[in-house]
């Protein structure tokens, strides 16, 4: 292997001239690290590779060095992994903090450099000290085998006095030409809307102050060539991997750089590091592709390549809510199990509800027990054991991090939620938030989980989080408390799963509030909205693939009239939306028809057939005639199969569509092209189907990718499928 590391050039003193320049390589990407003797490493290229010969490396530091020629600092500003003011930029400093008012503007000079380069990625991490301020600074940069990077940064207090740590922000440089930006926003059962501006001169900051990720979250920043889509234009996106307080900016400044910046968004005093204490920031994940579907393919890749990623058959989900709310009666969710038990499905889960004096949502969270008053005589085993006589696994709500002032927990210990000391906290959907950072709290919630899993035989808990942490300061420090109930949350849910081994949870706040990548290392999947209208979920399922592959999004068929929404939709467009996902029903089944149930069966086991291609397959997206055209696909990592997925978002000013290319097959293959789902969704008006779509048509990759063919006359929130495979 050609070396990756440009060595030092020694001078006449024998002392290095010049730093050394390592790059890190995988999957197409690269990042190219300029490691100064008596600085920190500062990103001289982070995109493309550009390959690996020694003489390129050795010249690029100087061949990229910028001119002076702005009224600037009289050297050249180098702006590091971890930007410093000392260094003459006036940009966001990467390290903000004090010692009563001292040591506000460190200078670090690394100590020890430790470089692992491999075949496909590696790493480098670099220790640091500044000794007049008395901070160790350790700084961690990681290139995965999927091409995606990830890099972090650890502050130690070396002094005598305390230090208050105000931001921990890591700093990757982007190119002139990357002059647009996107990212998403959203709010309550409308997560995930795409937003776009141009990269101006200044600041674009996106703050997520929820205490949870949040529904309006950025989710993935992203900066590219004008115009930049899911197919085309140079991209590079930036991800906070945090479930509490975060920030993500691009910035430009003056004299032309560009960053995309990320970290703990730290609230007024929240950390502060007594002598040899440390703060970790978060991992900053970072892709760089030609496209956003190639952006999104790195996350996916590095997520379905951990030890921990779900790999048996995702099974399909009923939960009851839509169907009973809180009334909870034993006949009435027997017969929604059987009716779940015979249109196929495996996993039947039981909202809130169920336990204390839990009857609506003004009483009873905390209280981690099953109601005797609903439950009572046996009646939850009984329930339990016909779940599992009809072979489904048993499903459980809970919502560990909040309570209800009419509560017996609250009642016994006021002590335990987050508060500013003398007031508590605005209700938000009357509860408050437990501070689960009180060894008291923590270990109550933990046992009393853990407790209800062994003795019911729950298989799956659906982890909700309803409210922001708002004013959620410490009983016990009197600071603010976001940060240490986030990792007080991580270490719970790491305590569940460890006493309880093979059980599976969903990250679940008010629907889609809790998407993150440190939350999917604790988690089996995310419930991406309480809205499953169809119609919304198209476009929330669509960006939260930006982030997350479809098996690890819950995605499930609702009522024909949306409870969110109101809005009717046919149940093919329903089955069809959710087809992409975790596949699953939130419907009173007692309330369909017969025919719709035999319908329903239908598409549970089309999806039981093709979710092995979904949830491994290479996600592609389209958008066509003018965005009212939408295509979804799932590609095979061999490329030997694909199932598309058309839907119509908006009537087009012309009609019916044109040809559609399918994207991401094999150009040299033949393939046989059918239509795709049950019977029922194919439809024969030769009217409204072209020619081939009764019989099918054998086409190469290359045509297919290329020409395209003609779909069916689509009306709005229809859908169809189109099921293609290497012919033999």
């Amino acid at each position: 292997m050609s070396t990756t590391v440009a060595e030092d050039v020694q001078g006449a003193d024998g002392a290095p001239a010049r730093p050394r320049v390592v790059r890190l390589a995988a999957a197409g990407a690269a990042v190219v690290l300029l490691l100064p003797d008596g600085a920190l490493p500062e990103v001289l290229h982070w995109g493309a590779d550009p390959g690996d010969r020694p003489e390129d490396l050795d010249h690029l530091e100087r061949a990229t060095r910028p001119v002076l020629a702005t009224n600037g600092v009289d050297q050249g500003v180098r702006v590091a992994l971890l930007p410093e003011a000392w260094t003459g930029w006036t940009g966001t400093p990467g390290l903000s903090g004090h010692r009563a008012g001292a040591s506000w503007s460190p200078r670090f000079v690394p100590s020890d450099v430790q470089v692992d380069v491999r075949e496909q990625g590696g790493s480098v991490r670099v220790d640091a000290h500044d000794d007049a301020a008395g901070l160790r600074l350790t700084l961690e940069l990681e290139m995965l085998a999927s091409g995606l990077l990830r890099a972090r940064g650890r502050v130690t207090n070396t002094a005598d006095e305390p230090y208050t740590l105000d931001a921990l922000r890591l700093a990757l440089p982007v190119p002139t030409h990357a002059d647009e930006l996107l990212d998403l926003a959203g709010r309550w059962a409308k997560e995930r809307v795409p937003q776009r501006a141009p990269f101006v001169v200044g600041s674009h900051v996106r703050e997520g102050r929820h205490g949870r990720t949040g529904a309006d979250a950025a989710t993935v920043l992203v900066a590219g060539e004008p115009g930049f889509g899911f197919a085309a234009g140079e991209t590079w996106g930036i991800h906070v991997a945090f479930s509490g307080n975060h920030v993500v900016a691009a910035e430009r400044t003056f004299d032309g750089r560009r960053l995309l910046l990320g970290g703990e968004l730290l609230l007024p005093g929240e950390v502060v590091l007594a002598p040899e204490e440390a703060y970790t920031g978060p991992w900053l994940y970072a892709s760089h592709a030609h496209g956003t579907d190639a952006l999104a393919a790195r996350f996916h890749e590095h997520l379905r390549a951990r030890p921990g990623h779900p790999r048996s058959p995702r099974p399909v989900v009923m939960n009851v809510w839509e169907a009973v709310y809180f009334d909870h009666d034993l006949d009435r969710l027997r017969e929604l199990a059987d009716l779940a038990a015979g249109v196929g499905v495996e996993r039947f889960v039981l909202d809130d509800g169920w336990f204390g004096g839990r009857r609506d949502d003004t009483a009873g969270l905390g209280d981690w027990v099953v109601s005797e008053e609903v439950w009572g005589d046996g009646r939850f085993a009984d329930l339990v054991r016909h779940v599992k006589g009809l072979g489904m696994e048993f499903g459980l709500w809970f919502e560990p991090e909040m309570v209800n002032l009419d509560s017996d927990l609250a009642r016994r210990h006021p002590e335990w939620l987050l508060q500013v000391a003398g007031r508590l906290p605005v209700e938000a959907r009357n509860q408050q938030v437990l501070d689960l950072s009180h060894p008291g709290a923590y270990e109550h919630v933990l046992a009393s989980i853990v407790r209800v899993v062994h003795e019911n035989g729950v298989d799956f808990v659906k982890w909700d989080h309803n409210r922001d942490l708002v004013d959620a300061g410490s009983t016990r420090t009197g600071r603010a408390g976001v940060h240490e109930q986030t990792l007080a949350a991580y270490r719970l849910l790491d305590d569940v799963r460890a006493r309880c081994p093979g059980l599976e949870v969903e990250s679940c706040s008010s629907g889609g509030a809790r998407v993150d990548l440190e939350i999917l290392e604790r988690t089996d999947r995310v419930w991406a909205s309480d809205c499953i209208d169809a119609h919304e979920r198209q476009q929330i399922q669509r960006w939260t693939a930006q982030l997350l592959p479809p098996e690890l999004v819950g995605s499930h068929v609702g009522a024909d009239r949306a409870h969110t929404t109101g809005r009717r939709l046919d149940l093919s467009f329903r089955a069809a939306t959710a087809l992409f996902g975790h596949f699953g029903i939130e419907w009173d089944l007692s309330e369909a028809s017969d025919d719709e149930r035999r319908e329903l069966a239908l598409w549970v086991d089309y999806y039981k057939r093709v979710r092995g291609l979904v949830h491994t397959g290479r996600v592609v997206r389209r958008s066509l005639e003018g965005g009212d055209l939408w295509l979804h696909g799932a590609v095979s990592p061999d490329r030997r199969e694909a199932l598309y997925g058309l839907t119509l978002r908006e009537r087009h000013v012309t009609w019916p569509a044109g040809r559609v290319r399918l994207p991401g097959l094999d150009p040299d293959a033949t393939y046989v092209v059918r239509p795709g789902g049950p019977p029922v969704l194919r439809g024969d008006d030769p009217r409204t189907t072209p020619a081939w779509w009764a019989h099918g048509t054998r086409l190469s990759g290359a045509v297919l990718g290329s020409v395209g063919l003609s779909v069916p006359a689509l009306d709005p929130d229809q859908a169809v499928l189109i099921h293609v495979e290497v012919e033999g």
